[in-house]
């Protein structure tokens, strides 16, 4: 395992954290839809809208997280909603993402809560990576999602 380094990302990492998540938007075969730009990373992901965390090898950006808090109010307890989770090819199998995940979950269990992402079913290798750290499927529940025109006719 290679030392890393993860700290809060700043306004100032906003070119990093653009390049990283094109990197994952092309990995999972949607930067088609990928628009985020350096002035929407600065107005949402300093902790308005989500936080980000990025993990460096030395000064070599190496990957990062971002992520916002959800409320369960049936449980009455905190969760820790990861967004995206990314670890540059060259840095992957040597511990970076379990170490984000780690990082995390210690956010989540100091908030009496817990974690929860979501995976694409064709991503084989992070769904082995998930399980080996013992996370679970969310077994009868959907996700919906309202955008576009629907959400406009809904919202007129």
């Amino acid at each position: 395992m290679s030392d890393f380094s993860i700290r809060t990302a700043l306004a100032s990492d906003s070119h990093l954290i653009v390049s990283l998540l094109r990197e994952l938007a092309d990995y999972e075969k949607l930067l088609d839809r990928f628009s985020l730009t350096e002035q929407h990373v600065k107005r949402d992901m300093m902790g308005a809208a989500c936080h980000c965390d990025l993990a460096f090898a030395g000064n070599q950006a190496a990957g990062l997280v971002s992520w916002y808090w959800t409320y369960k109010s049936f449980g009455a307890h905190r969760g820790l909603f990861i967004e995206d989770l990314y670890v540059h090819p060259q840095f992957r199998a040597q511990g970076l993402g379990k170490a984000l995940l780690a990082y995390l979950a210690r956010k989540a269990r100091d908030a009496g809560g817990f974690m929860e992402w979501q995976v694409l079913d064709w991503n084989t290798p992070s769904i082995a990576f998930y399980k080996s750290l013992g996370a679970v499927p969310v077994e009868q529940w959907l996700n919906y999602r309202l955008e576009g025109e629907s959400l406009e006719r809904l919202a007129s």
